[in-house]
C-alpha cells in the first residue's frame, strides 16, 4: 500500500500531542501547507525544471521536512546503530521516507542518493542528494543545531544546494549564483587575510586520528577557532557570520548541499586538494569566504 506523503508530517507533529488538541492541530496544518502545495502546481506538466523553480521547490521541501523532524525533537526517541556505529533515529527514517516519496512522485525519472537508504539512477543526467538530518547525535541530544540537507546534482556537479535548520526556523539555499537565508540575500564576507579570520575546525577527533599534522597547523590559524560539527558552520559562513570552515569525514549527502550554497554566497568550498566536490570525493573539505582565504588553508591541509 503506498502511504500518503502528507502521512509522515502529520504523524511527526501529532505524536507529541494529546488527543484533545489533535483536530486543532491537524486544521492548523492544513491551513499551511495545503495553501502552499495548492499554490504551487507540481504535477504533470508544471514540474519545475528551471533554477529558480527548482530551488523553491526545494525550499519548500525542506520546510515540510524540517517540520516532520520538529515532531520528533526532544522527544522519546527509537534509535538504532548503525554498522558504522553512528546512530539513527526513527525521525531520520521518516524524513527520508517522506522526501523519497516527495521525489519519486514529482521527478521519477531522476536519481536519488540518501543517507538512510542508498542510491539508485546515479548515472542519471540530475541526481537528488538527501541527508535527512545531518547531526542526528545533536539530535537525539536535544542540541538544535541538527541540519537538513538537500542538493541537486547536474552532470555530476552540484548546481543547487539547501541546508535547513528546523530548531532555529532558517533555511539557507544557494544556486552557484546566488545564496540565501529565509529568501533574503546572504553572501560570505570578504576577508583574505587567515590571521584575521574566524575559522571553524569540523570533526577534530576523527582529524586528530587521520591526520593530527594538519590539525596541528589549523590550531595556529585565524584570530578566532572553534571546533565544532555538522552543516550549520558551513551555513553560518554563507551568511557571513565566520570565515572559514575545515571538515573531515564526510561522505557525499554531507558536502553536496553545501557546495552550491557556499558558492552561490560568493564563496569556495573544494576538497583538500583544490578540486571540486563530487561523488566521489573522499570527504576532506574545505569552505572559506574569499579565494585567498581558501589557498591559505590549502597550505595548511595539503
Amino acid at each position: 500500500m503506498k502511504i500518503p506523503s502528507d502521512f509522515f508530517y502529520f504523524i511527526g507533529n501529532m505524536r507529541r500531542f494529546s488527543a484533545a488538541w489533535r483536530i486543532s492541530l491537524v486544521n492548523l496544518c492544513k491551513q499551511a501547507h495545503g495553501a502552499a502545495r495548492d499554490k504551487m502546481s507540481i504535477r504533470g506538466n508544471n514540474l519545475p525544471n528551471t533554477e529558480p523553480d527548482l530551488c523553491t521547490y526545494a525550499t519548500r521541501l525542506a520546510q515540510e521536512a524540517g517540520d516532520i523532524a520538529m515532531g520528533y525533537f526532544r522527544g522519546r526517541l527509537a534509535i538504532d546503530v548503525k554498522a558504522d556505529e553512528s546512530p539513527v533515529t526513527e525521525a531520520d527514517k521518516a524524513v527520508e521516507a517522506f522526501v523519497r516519496q516527495r521525489l519519486a512522485r514529482d521527478f521519477p525519472d531522476d536519481g536519488l542518493f540518501g543517507e538512510e537508504e542508498g542510491a539508485s539512477g546515479l548515472d542519471r543526467a540530475r541526481v537528488w542528494v538527501l541527508d535527512p538530518i545531518d547531526g542526528t547525535r545533536s539530535f537525539l541530544s536535544g542540541y538544535p543545531t541538527f541540519g537538513f540537507l538537500l542538493a541537486v546534482l547536474e552532470d555530476g556537479l552540484p548546481s543547487l544546494g539547501v541546508v535547513g535548520m528546523p530548531a532555529l526556523g532558517e533555511i539557507y539555499a544557494g544556486t552557484g549564483k546566488a545564496a540565501f537565508c529565509n529568501g533574503q540575500p546572504i553572501s560570505a564576507s570578504r576577508q583574505t587575510a587567515l590571521s584575521d579570520a574566524i575559522l571553524y575546525i569540523n570533526e577534530a577527533e576523527h582529524m586528530r586520528a587521520g591526520d593530527e599534522a594538519a590539525l596541528e597547523k589549523l590550531l595556529q590559524c585565524g584570530s578566532t577557532r572553534r571546533f565544532a560539527y555538522d552543516c550549520y558552520p558551513h551555513a553560518l559562513l554563507a551568511a557571513g557570520h565566520i570565515d572559514a570552515v575545515v571538515d573531515y569525514n564526510l561522505q557525499p549527502y554531507d558536502y553536496l548541499p553545501l557546495a552550491a550554497l557556499i558558492q552561490g554566497a560568493g564563496g569556495v568550498m573544494t576538497d583538500w586538494q583544490g578540486r571540486a566536490l563530487t561523488l566521489q570525493s573522499d570527504g576532506r573539505v574545505i569552505s572559506a569566504a574569499t579565494p585567498e582565504l581558501h589557498a591559505a588553508l590549502l597550505e595548511m591541509t595539503r
